[in-house]
């Protein structure tokens, strides 16, 4: 199978490509527009700032690009968000690949830390990329914006509020959390997008 990563200003992709690798997958990274429309599965992560990100992907033409991709495309935390409307961090257009904006977690009570950042649970599971799922299941997040839970909404995750932890719309598919630092449920999400 051919998987390619896109290759952007955003970081972690090298945890990425090290989860594929554990799936016995040698992902390609790289920007080559070619060689990402020529892929079987598309991967789209992001560690990273909207307004800085969004810059970069309309420098290079890949903001157009990514929403004419028609394999599977699979947006992870940052990259999920810029699939979005719009995103309240740096007050940025996105990509609007799903149509929903992008909120700042609002602390509610003292206890409540921005960003939300550790093991949480995933629940409310309605994607491929969740096949054979039983049960909550506990994955790693870290982040300070969220996406409201919505028509798109693939997985549900309460902290401060209940939000989408996960999205489906057509061939995108995308989760907040990072499933490559999410133990065994983080590479069965991986190896179920594989599978796709």
């Amino acid at each position: 199978m051919n998987v390619a990563v896109i290759k952007y200003n955003a970081g972690n992709i090298r945890s990425v490509d090290y989860a594929l690798r554990c799936l016995g997958v040698e992902a390609v990274i790289t920007a080559d527009k070619e060689v990402l429309k020529a892929a079987d599965k598309v991967i789209f992560p992001g560690v990273g700032e909207a307004e800085t990100t969004m810059n970069h992907l309309k420098a290079t033409g890949m903001d157009t690009f990514i929403k004419e991709l028609r394999q599977p495309v699979f947006g992870i935390c940052l990259g999920m968000q810029l699939m979005c409307r719009y995103s309240e961090e740096g007050e940025t257009d996105c990509l609007n690949i799903f149509d929903i904006d992008v909120k700042r977690f609002v602390p509610q009570k003292h206890e409540d830390k921005v960003p939300h950042m550790g093991w949480n649970t995933i629940g409310s599971l309605k994607s491929g990329l969740f096949k054979d799922f039983t049960r909550e299941e506990f994955v790693y997040f870290v982040h300070s914006f969220y996406v409201p839970v919505c028509d798109f909404t693939a997985a549900e995750t309460n902290y401060i509020l209940p939000f989408s932890a996960a999205l489906h719309k057509d061939n995108f598919y995308a989760t907040q959390f990072h499933p490559e630092k999410s133990g065994t449920a983080g590479e069965k999400i991986l190896k179920n997008f594989l599978d796709l």
